[in-house]
Order: C-alpha cells, then sequence, then structure tokens
C-alpha cells in the first residue's frame, strides 16, 4: 500500500445522512474533499480509508479503498474530521521532514506516522484516538497546520464561510483573469482556462473571492457572491449563488446560499436553498425550498445518532443524502434530514427527518424498491458519463439492506 490512510472516528460514524453511505474523506469541506485537502499537506495520494464496516465496499470515481489487514509501518494516518487549511502556516512544511511523526490541528492530533505496522482490526469500531499510535520510535516532531474540525455533519455549513474565505485566496493564482465577468468588491475573481462565462454574469467580491473551475458554464443573468467557488464541467444557469461550494458536473439555478453541493447533482430550477449540504447524484424538483431560519430566530436543531441534537446555528436548511429526490414544490424544514435514495414528493411538507429509500411526504412512508432505485440510479449516473457497475450495484444494495437509520 502506498499513500496515506484516512481514519473516520467513532463521531465521524455518526455524520448523518452521509455516514450511511460514504467515508467522511469524501465529503466536500470547503472548496475540496476532505481527502483532497490532506493530499496538500501530505504531498501523496491518498492509499485508502478506515471507516464502519458496511462501507467497505464503498467505490465512487477516484475515491480510494476500504484498508483491510494491517497498515504498513511508516504510513500516515489522519482523522477525516479534520480539514487542514489549503494555506498551511509554513510553506516550506513540504517536503515534511522524516523525523515529523505528528500534525497538530488546532493543538489537537490529527496525523500520525506509524512507527510499526498496525492492524486495522484496532481500528474497526473508530474508538482509538491518533495519538495513541505511531509514537515513541523513530524521533517524534510535531508540526501544526491550521484548520478545522468537525464535531458533527452540520459543522460543514457553519464553517463554510470562513473556509471558502480562505481556500479562494489560496486557489486563485497571482494574475486572477476575471474572463468577462463584471466585478464589484475588493477581492479578486477568476475564471479557470476552458471556462466559459457568458455576457451580464456579475462576481460580487465584497465578502471573498470567486473561482470558476475549468470547464464551467456560468450563463448570463447571474451573480455568484464571494466566497464562491463553481466546481470543473458544472453550469450555472442563473440566479444568486452565495457563499457556496459547487463540486464538479452540478447543474445550478435560483438562489443559493452557504451550501455545500458535493458533486454530480442537480438544482437546475428556481427555489431557495440555504445553509444547506447536497449529496452526489441528489436532484432538486423545480420550486423546492429549504428554510433554514426559525420563526422564533433561536438555535436550530438537527437528528444525528438517533436524537435531537443542538447545532449551536441559527441558520441550518438541510442535509441531502446522496441519490435523494424532491417532488416539485417540496418545502423542506429547518434542519431536516434527508436519507440517500430518499423520494420525497405531494403535497405536504415532509418531517425534519426522511428515512434513507423512503418514498413519499411522510409516515407511513412507503419504500424505494431496491431494483427501481437501481435502475432510476443508473439513468443519472449515465447522464454524467459514470456507469453503474456491478461492483457499486453491489454496494448500494448492501446500503439499502441498512436503511434502518438516515
Amino acid at each position: 500500500m502506498s499513500g496515506f490512510v484516512l481514519y473516520d472516528d467513532r463521531a465521524a460514524r455518526e455524520f448523518a445522512p452521509f455516514a450511511l453511505t460514504r467515508p467522511i474523506g469524501e465529503l466536500r469541506a470547503g472548496a475540496e474533499l476532505i481527502r483532497e485537502r490532506w493530499v496538500r499537506v501530505l504531498g501523496e495520494s491518498a492509499g485508502g480509508f478506515l471507516s464502519a464496516p458496511h462501507l467497505r465496499d464503498f467505490v465512487e470515481l477516484d475515491a480510494p479503498r476500504a484498508i483491510t489487514g494491517s497498515i504498513p509501518a511508516e504510513t500516515w494516518v489522519v482523522n477525516a474530521r479534520c480539514a487542514p487549511a489549503l494555506t498551511l502556516l509554513a510553506p516550506a512544511l513540504l517536503p515534511l521532514a522524516p523525523e515529523v511523526r505528528t500534525i497538530l490541528c488546532d493543538g489537537v492530533v490529527a496525523a500520525v506516522k506509524l512507527a510499526r505496522m498496525v492492524d486495522v482490526a484496532r481500528l474497526a469500531d473508530g474508538s482509538l484516538a491518533l495519538d495513541s499510535l505511531g509514537l515513541g520510535e523513530g524521533g517524534n516532531e510535531r508540526v501544526s497546520v491550521q484548520g478545522w474540525w468537525l464535531g458533527a455533519a452540520w459543522d460543514l455549513v457553519g464553517h463554510l464561510p470562513a473556509m471558502l474565505l480562505s481556500d479562494t485566496q489560496a486557489l486563485l493564482p497571482a494574475s486572477p483573469d476575471a474572463r468577462g465577468m463584471t466585478v464589484l468588491g475588493g477581492y479578486a475573481a477568476h475564471a479557470e482556462p476552458g471556462a466559459k462565462i457568458e455576457p451580464m454574469v456579475i462576481a460580487d467580491t465584497t465578502a471573498g473571492p470567486v473561482l470558476v473551475r475549468r470547464g464551467a458554464h456560468i450563463q448570463a443573468f447571474t451573480r455568484l457572491v464571494g466566497p464562491c467557488v463553481i466546481g470543473e464541467e458544472s453550469t450555472v444557469m442563473g440566479g444568486r449563488i452565495a457563499s457556496c461550494s459547487i463540486g464538479p458536473k452540478v447543474k445550478v439555478c435560483g438562489e443559493m446560499s452557504v451550501t455545500i453541493m458535493i458533486g454530480h447533482a442537480n438544482k437546475g430550477h428556481d427555489g431557495f436553498v440555504g445553509h444547506s449540504v447536497i449529496g452526489r447524484w441528489a436532484n432538486f424538483g423545480a420550486g423546492t425550498i429549504t428554510s433554514n431560519l426559525k420563526n422564533s430566530y433561536g438555535e436550530v436543531t438537527m437528528w444525528a445518532a438517533g436524537e435531537q441534537r443542538r447545532t449551536g446555528l441559527q441558520f441550518l436548511g438541510a442535509l441531502v443524502g446522496d441519490h435523494a429526490k424532491t417532488g416539485i414544490g417540496t418545502r423542506l424544514p429547518t434542519g431536516s434530514v434527508l436519507g440517500a435514495g430518499a423520494n420525497v414528493f405531494g403535497t405536504r411538507m415532509p418531517p425534519k427527518v426522511v428515512p434513507p429509500f423512503a418514498w413519499g411526504d411522510g409516515e407511513p412512508w412507503e419504500t424505494f424498491d431496491l431494483a427501481r432505485f437501481l435502475t432510476v440510479a443508473a439513468r443519472v449516473m449515465g447522464r454524467r458519463g459514470v456507469v453503474l457497475g456491478p461492483e457499486a450495484a453491489a454496494y448500494w444494495a448492501a446500503v439499502f439492506a441498512r436503511r434502518e437509520q438516515p
């Protein structure tokens, strides 16, 4: 095995609804996937991940596979709940000196280099702390990086504006090129080569930079409000997109704010989505709206680990699982969780917690039949040039079998 290993500890395995279907390193935090952030810090590729047993057959695009057996000595193991900043405290950190065996983030151990081989069984339940691994041999030099710890899935939203402000400043070239965007504000805007910018596109950089990645298409009458990133080969079809991280091959239209779209998803029509995280292959029907603020202006609670928990956030919309879909005119309540594969539609506002593979708009939920789900998923993925192969189909069948929790 070569490359580092991403470790989902016990807290990471409670990141509903995403922990049912993906390791946490494959979540987008700020402008990039957590895995991609660690690639920058360590200067090497990810060799695999350690997470809950039901994810052992996870397969997706270029994501690494689950580690089995043992982890060789001299391998970096990183806590996937840590999202390191794209700008290091000391750029001279790379390449890391051989004697460096511990990386700290905010004073907490975020990564260790193993001094000896470790059996993956020791990390199987997520309870092992990284600071108990890899120490005591070959030196124990420590370095610190800037970054953010994710205590719960909603922290992806809570940290997003600060992360995007840091990320966009790190990702923009020294001489940015707005490529026809009308720029308002003191920060820069940049469109990478291959991006298409139509006339009458505004980049409002008052609060942070705007970055449009290669192959993206920004249509006329779009206002991009920084800090904001539009991913590779994504299309924005008009509207106001503010403080958002839009992943690759996404279609977006209407009003969005402080929202992450992991990638390969659709919000192709009008309707407000705010302070939310949208999983891969999700689709929002026309007029879908999220509520991101309680009428009382109070703290939002959200479902996690079988109960409603305090989030510490005043603004929080929806966490939408992979392959989830909403029908036209759907209204999602403040602090809602839509399980993977759920199909929400109808005349009623759905409850705050929608189980995975649910079908309808409330209790009693019907179940989205597995065979039908796989047929639809294959069609959806095919529209983005991705084949739902036998391995992925078998993986989703295993996910379907564990659909009791969002």
